[in-house]
């Protein structure tokens, strides 16, 4: 076995150094990078143990701690002849998982309840590692320049006919009438639009409360880790409002026209005790967010697309 050492302060470590505890022993196999109980209040501690090897009682940084492990995880890899490709959009990025991080260690190192906005950004990510790319930056712009544009013509046509219809003395009931039809005509579009660029992402959103948004998260990360949710999942940090909003966790699918996909997601996030049928969540596309489509927007579009209580009597 070739020997790969790393220096963490005035110690040398190897990749045995930096294995967990032997009841915490992890796999690498289809289940991703996990221990074998998955436990996300484990027992073990990985901070404590890297500060017993440097021989300090002072806890390491997080990011300290994240980027080491990863590098020695990917020494040990290298012994392997035929890794299996996995995919990760976020790699080297201090706010997601790394590929060869453990899931466990990622939860213990980046807890969303009081992992602050200003340490990683507003999102904690993970990707689905057995997935496949998603849109380029490039494709998300032209579908967002093109769905502003849809916007714009319907505000133009709207006005127009408010000022007509206003002009006769027409109730407020029968403008809405009228500007319905087209409102709905350029939502369609939208969607064709996204649809053309390949932008087809979209999203169940859970929102626990901030004391459960740890046990939660553990959940849908550890799912998405093994690839039994969707193409990724995040979860938002502490924003400084502390335990008074609740907290978004976004559960990604590829494609919000694939009814089959959106389905099987959401049930697996009930098999996972997530959601159920008195608990409804809402589907958005992300062309809808990225147009600024929200609960009060000025066009007055509905901005999910599906309800959980409609995608389970969808027979597919």
């Amino acid at each position: 076995m070739n020997s790969h050492h790393f220096a963490a302060g005035n110690v040398t470590l190897t990749p045995q150094d930096m294995q967990a505890p032997a009841e915490e022993s992890l796999v690498n196999g289809d289940d991703g990078y996990i221990s074998d109980d998955s436990s996300f209040y484990g027992d073990s501690d990985p901070s404590e143990h890297l500060c017993s090897l440097a021989g300090s009682t002072i806890p390491l940084p997080p990011a300290y701690l994240r980027f080491t492990t990863m590098a020695l995880t990917n020494a040990a890899q290298l012994e392997d002849p035929e890794p299996k490709p996995l995919y990760n959009p976020y790699e080297g990025k201090i706010y997601a998982r790394q590929l060869s991080e453990p899931v466990e260690i990622f939860l213990e190192l980046l807890p969303p309840r009081t992992t602050q906005r200003s340490y990683v950004g507003e999102w904690i990510f993970i990707a689905n590692p057995y997935g496949s790319e998603r849109p380029t930056a490039e494709e998300w712009a032209r579908t967002n320049s093109a769905g502003a544009a849809i916007l714009a013509d319907f505000v133009t046509r709207r006005v127009a006919i408010e000022t007509k219809m206003e002009g006769k003395g027409n109730s407020k009931l029968a403008i809405t009438r009228k500007v319905n039809p087209l409102r709905e005509k350029a939502r369609t579009a939208i969607l064709d639009v996204a649809r053309e660029n390949g932008c087809t992402d979209g999203k169940w959103m859970l929102f626990p409360l901030p004391e459960d948004v740890n046990r939660v998260w553990a959940v849908v990360a550890t799912a998405t880790a093994k690839g039994e949710l969707g193409t990724a999942a995040k979860v938002a940090t502490e924003d400084g409002k502390g335990d008074r909003v609740a907290r978004l966790i976004c559960v990604y699918t590829e494609d919000f026209g694939n009814k089959s996909d959106v389905k099987r997601v959401l049930l697996k996030l009930g098999e996972l005790g997530l959601t159920s049928r008195n608990r409804g969540i809402s589907y958005k596309p992300d062309v809808f967010t990225y147009l600024d489509i929200t609960g009060d927007n000025e066009w007055g579009m509905k901005p999910s697309l599906y309800q959980s209580k409609e995608a389970l009597a969808w027979e597919i």
